[in-house]
């Protein structure tokens, strides 16, 4: 199992009602199809073999006989097989008819999974032919296709890398599904057979169960529903192929096809079992969990070393989608950071805050929040102080913008040059002002963060911080300088994000003249500007030629701090996400780079000001990241040396 991932798939066949011997033709077929393409399991809608439709013919000895033989085929054909196949089919046991799933591999049936809850409403009549889970007593085995097989609810199939457990359709309609406590007893991938009908609003209603209910066990969920086939009388059957992960959609299939479908994608098992680590709440709903015992079957998982994946890795995590979803998004983020400000203002009985304003996209930021802020406060912008000071690296281009832009969203704006104090500086602790070192850098860092709390102190404001996740995570802050404030509303905003909500804001919610100097803001190159312009007075420190692409850091701290990934996979899901943007000995460069910045610059997160949390990911010291300083990152870099 390569990085953890699983490969499965639901398959949707064509299918006639009652004829047993077409039916396992085309589930041969699926299974030998998935088989080639790397699948590892296979689901099949329920009753598949037979057919969902057959009504009162379900009591036809020759249907229950044909079913049965027809199986004994398939099982035949596809014993050289290392696929695992899940298979719904009716089941004779102790003088009763069950709707079962057969679970089979290489030849052997592995367990037969009956169903718990018969839906008996409306068009549903499954009591009629079919008796529930719940008549069969602890550890029955029923003879069937020349096999002893267990027969129950309680089963779970066990490999070194993957524990699955099964339901079938009504069941997870059900208000506590079998799959909960499936789950609960180690389930980390729920397979379910299906026959749903289709009427209106019905298929979204659906999605939104099967994802909270893939969500709510922190486990995959591979759904298989009757296609084209099986619509016959009064129903439609539409043929749902969908693969969940923790609530995310990760494949689908086509809706209304007339043909049969496979639909393939990876589950990422490891992954499923860091966020039960550290989700408490899921290890103490097993310690309070008082289920029977369990029947676990050992499979074989069969897996490529080499497996492609085909779900999509987004290489902007932190970005959602375009469209409608990003500006919601971005609404909610903004609404978010006002929301905390407001909060630390009103506490505080604060009228006036004081920000740093570079022409940069944080400190815009920073500012745009201010603005909405005060805004909502019902406050007067003019207590908003907005200070620029010019230092030895300034560039027009960013000069103009910060006063540009404070003076149409009509802030208080003060310059304090910063030239001559830092000369001072650098003249009493002996620094060459020719030599452009640390020194050279902090100390003007340092000089702007002076005047800021020294005018908020003389005001009676808060210095509000600028400084964004993306630079606390790589240490890219001077200690003591640019990395302190009062609060700071950029915390958990990923460098990635920022721009698109400069650009969101811009759109939405400012005048004319402020969304032409913010778009120029946004194609600035991001800079300290602490090294002075080339001679044509360009920006010439460029932080992405210093640290790296900030697209490439915020995937990695992404995937490390998400899902606690370990470097060799972080490394092998970038080179599919940035696939023809970045070769693969820049995208090691970086990785490098990344995990040893990350835990050399710990110490700076440790005292961090406070700022809201906006997202899955903080690196808060008082929230969702505690770090000694002093941890060693040798294991990490060891393994960044070995891809």
């Amino acid at each position: 199992m390569k990085y953890g991932f699983v490969k499965v798939a639901a398959a949707v066949p064509a299918l006639k009602v009652a004829d047993c011997q077409f039916n396992v033709c085309e589930t041969e077929k699926l299974i030998v199809e998935a088989e080639n393409k790397g699948v590892q399991i296979v689901v099949f809608p329920e009753l598949n073999i037979t057919g969902y439709s057959c009504g009162d013919l379900f009591a036809q000895n020759l249907l229950l006989e044909q079913a049965e033989m027809s199986l004994m085929q398939l099982l035949q054909n596809t014993r050289q097989l290392d696929i695992i196949s899940i298979i719904g089919i009716p089941l004779r046991v102790s003088s009763m008819l069950f709707n079962c799933a057969v679970v089979f591999q290489r030849g052997k049936i592995l367990a037969a999974v009956p169903k718990t809850y018969l839906p008996n409403y409306k068009e549903f009549y499954e009591k009629r032919w079919f008796a529930p889970a719940t008549s069969l007593s602890e550890g029955v085995t029923a003879r069937f296709c020349g096999q002893q097989v267990p027969v129950g609810t309680d089963v779970l199939f066990e490999s070194a890398d993957l524990c699955f457990g099964i339901e079938l359709c009504e069941d997870v309609w059900a208000p506590v599904p079998p799959s909960s406590a499936l789950a609960l007893k180690g389930a980390e991938v729920i397979f379910n057979l299906s026959a749903d009908t289709e009427n209106i609003g019905k298929h979204q209603y659906l999605r939104s169960l099967l994802a909270q209910q893939s969500a709510r066990c922190l486990a995959g969920y591979v759904f298989s529903s009757c296609g084209f086939g099986e619509s016959t009388t009064d129903v439609v059957f539409a043929g749902n192929g969908l693969i969940y992960e923790n609530g995310i959609l990760l494949a689908a299939s086509e809706r209304f096809s007339f043909s049969e479908q496979l639909v393939v994608s990876e589950i990422d098992v490891e992954r499923l079992r860091t966020e039960r680590i550290v989700n408490t709440t899921f290890s103490e709903s097993i310690r309070n969990f008082k289920g029977g015992e369990t029947v676990r079957i050992p499979v074989d998982l069969c897996s490529e070393k080499d497996t492609v994946l085909t779900r999509p890795v987004e290489p902007h995590p932190f970005v959602p989608c375009g469209g409608q979803l990003l500006d919601d998004r971005c609404e909610e983020i903004f609404s978010i950071q006002v929301a905390g400000l407001a909060k630390r203002l009103v506490h505080t009985h604060a009228s006036k805050v004081v920000v740093g304003i570079s022409g940069g996209l944080d400190s815009t930021l920073a500012l745009l929040v201010c603005v909405k802020t005060f805004d909502k406060l019902g406050l007067s912008r003019e207590g908003i102080v907005g200070i620029t000071m010019p230092g030895f690296g300034t560039t027009d281009r960013t000069y103009h913008n910060a006063l540009s832009l404070m003076k149409s969203l009509q802030v208080t704006t003060l310059e304090i040059p910063i030239r001559e104090a830092c000369i001072q500086h650098f003249k009493d602790i002996g620094q060459d002002m020719a030599v452009h070192d640390v020194t050279y850098e902090n100390g003007q860092a340092r000089e702007r963060t002076q005047i800021l709390m020294d005018y908020a102190n003389k005001t009676g404001g808060l210095v509000i911080g600028t400084g964004d996740l993306s630079e606390l995570a790589l240490g890219w802050a001077t200690y003591n300088g640019d990395h302190m404030s009062m609060y700071a509303v950029n915390t958990s905003i990923p460098k990635t994000l920022v721009r698109y909500l400069v650009n969101w804001v811009a759109m939405t919610g400012v005048d004319e003249e402020s969304r032409a100097t913010l778009l120029d803001i946004i194609d600035t190159p991001i800079s300290p500007e602490l090294i002075p312009a080339d001679e044509n007075g360009n920006i010439k420190q460029k932080t992405e030629d210093l640290v790296g692409p900030y697209e490439l850091h915020d995937f990695f701290l992404y995937h490390f701090m998400r899902y606690g990934s370990r470097p060799a996979k972080i490394y092998y899901l970038a080179q599919i996400a940035f696939k023809g943007m970045y070769d693969d000995a820049t995208i090691k460069k970086w990785l490098v780079n990344f995990c040893r910045r990350f835990f050399n610059q710990q110490f700076k997160r440790s005292c961090l000001p406070d700022g809201p949390k906006v997202g899955s990911v903080s690196l808060s010291p008082r929230g969702d990241w505690r770090m000694p300083s002093d941890a060693s990152s040798a294991l990490w870099l060891q393994e960044c040396e070995q891809l």
